[in-house]
């Protein structure tokens, strides 16, 4: 009767076995919690990067834009200053 009631009682190693399942168990839900944090940590980079290219280049536009208009209102000075820029570049090959 009393060997009946130690064999219901959980030994040290039944002990060990629930604890060791119930910690794999804790780690495979906190590994599919980092995955889908890591998945929607990506599509946000991926968001950004689209955002900031799109940015850039609107940007690259207006620049363009400007740039054309101003040559168009003052070609002479235009011309000059890339005559001047030409001139120093060559200077600095030169060395």
């Amino acid at each position: 009767m009393v060997e009946k009631k130690f064999a219901a009682v959980p030994n040290d190693a039944d002990i060990a076995e629930i604890e060791a399942s119930t910690a794999k168990a804790d780690l495979e839900n906190q590994l599919t919690e980092l995955r889908a944090e890591i998945a929607r940590l990506t599509d946000s980079v991926s968001a950004i990067g689209s955002s900031a290219k799109a940015v850039a280049a609107s940007e690259v536009e207006v620049l363009t834009e400007r740039l054309r208009d101003r040559i168009h209102e003052e070609p002479v000075s235009t011309l000059l200053a890339i005559a001047g820029v030409s001139f120093v570049i060559g200077l600095l090959a030169r060395r």
